[in-house]
């Protein structure tokens, strides 16, 4: 099999193939190539590959793999001048802490092994001796997975599965290398994973779309990988597309595939839209015009006003009031701190409730003056990105949907009927009473 696709198509049903064995794996996508290892502080020779594919993460950052295995390599070798065995670390990241994103589960639930082939062609990469595969706690294949890690008793690096808390931030790669170490789930401040990461080592932390890509170049080559997608950013990618869409649900595209296109493979809209959410609840709000016409690459989403993130494409049904759904998100957000720093344990829940205010159309333009300049007192000062992220989505949002704001502060809605969208777990109370509370 050569084609760029992470997810096979079965052509009688037009789904994703069931590829949960290892053998249906091995049949579908052939086997795994022996990879040289790192040595002698250099990294293995599937680095070049990497390099000429252009991967990006597709966790949130997009961040060129290449260069982010190449840290944790020299991290290595820099600190085992001073401490001999400090060897590194891999983890995947599957623990989609993004509630409106299903992708991740999408691939852990079809093509497990691909993950673990990424896996393994990280490890030899970066020369990691321990590798850990994170979902979060409750997820629905752990069972699956397990059965996929036992088949793979050959694999040099021996995979472990662990299973953090199911909260936003326990997601964040410094807090999963945390979590790794010592079971607590909670970012931690100063060097980064690649660093000093899981006890100390250097940890390279990916999500698994971007680890099941490597289990395709390590087949096929970095140019092959680069045959597809947009120019600066290119292969496939997995989009979860919700909202006011015919046919939600998540989707492989080439980068830089218009957006029009993504909307119309999900049986396209289903009525006016306000808006569109892009990259989640970490990420931002677009003008319907803006994006509709925009290709889903990092760069053209970025000029639109959007970010890809984690790849959620969400419409905004018109009829709904968004303010109300930028207040329960808010919310949201605001109770999954860690509680670890001023940001979000008082800045976040004060511009929480702020905005419940104002979608209740309780507020007054000095109510507004206040939640923009906290957002701007949250920015930059958290112990990691939770707080950036969610004055993001709030101050994108406020942009966007100036005219509803302005209805609002006059006392009304323009929302034609309630209900909500953007799908909600369970929302704690905030703030957190102890730092690190639900994070073990």
């Amino acid at each position: 099999m050569s084609t760029h696709r992470l997810l096979p198509i079965d052509p009688q049903t037009g789904r994703a193939r069931d590829l949960r064995s290892l053998a249906s794996h091995a049949a579908a996508f052939g086997p795994l190539p022996i990879l040289p290892p790192s040595a002698d502080g250099h990294p293995g020779p599937l680095i070049e590959a990497i390099a000429e594919s252009r991967l990006c993460g597709r966790g949130g950052g997009w961040f060129p793999t290449a260069r982010k295995m190449q840290a944790v390599v020299d991290s290595a070798a820099g600190r085992r001048k001073r401490s001999p065995g400090s060897r590194p670390v891999v983890i995947a990241n599957a623990m989609e802490g993004e509630p409106a994103s299903g992708k991740d589960a999408v691939l852990l639930a079809h093509v497990p092994h691909l993950i673990l082939d990424g896996i393994q062609a990280a490890a030899a990469t970066v020369g990691a001796t321990d590798a850990y595969l994170a979902v979060h706690r409750g997820t629905p294949s752990i069972d699956d997975l397990e059965r996929a890690i036992a088949e793979r008793r050959s694999d040099l690096v021996r995979v472990e599965l662990i299973t953090p808390p199911a909260r936003y931030v326990a997601s964040e790669e410094s807090a999963l290398s945390h979590w790794a170490g010592d079971d607590t789930a909670t970012p931690v401040y100063g060097d980064r994973p690649f660093e000093r990461g899981m006890n100390g080592r250097p940890t390279l932390v990916q999500n698994v779309e971007t680890l099941a890509h490597l289990g395709l170049i390590a087949r096929h080559g970095g140019s092959w990988f680069a045959e597809v997608g947009d120019a600066q950013a290119p292969g496939t990618t997995l989009v979860t597309v919700g909202g006011r869409v015919r046919q939600p649900g998540v989707i492989e595209v080439p980068t830089g595939t218009p957006v029009s296109d993504i909307l119309a493979r999900c049986g396209g809209v289903d009525g006016p839209v306000e808006g569109f959410l892009t990259g989640g609840y970490g990420g931002a709000w677009v003008a319907s015009e803006a994006l509709w016409s925009a290709e889903w690459a990092p760069a053209q989403v970025r000029e639109a006003g959007g970010v890809i993130g984690a790849g959620i494409l969400w419409a905004l049904d018109a009829a709904i009031c968004p303010l109300h759904e930028m207040a329960r998100v808010a919310t949201y957000m605001a109770g999954e701190s860690a509680g670890q720093c001023g940001p979000c344990r008082f800045g976040l829940p004060s511009v929480a409730d702020d905005l419940t205010d104002l979608a209740r159309a309780a507020s007054t333009r000095e109510d507004l003056a206040r939640i923009n300049a906290r957002l701007a007192l949250v920015v930059n000062r958290g112990g990691c990105k939770h707080p950036d992220g969610t004055a993001r989505f709030i101050g994108t949002g406020l942009t966007v949907f100036s005219a509803e704001v302005a209805e609002h502060l006059g006392g009304g809605c323009s929302a034609s009927r309630s209900g909500a969208s953007l799908p909600i777990p369970k929302i704690r109370k905030t703030p957190v009473k102890r730092a690190g509370k639900d994070f073990r």
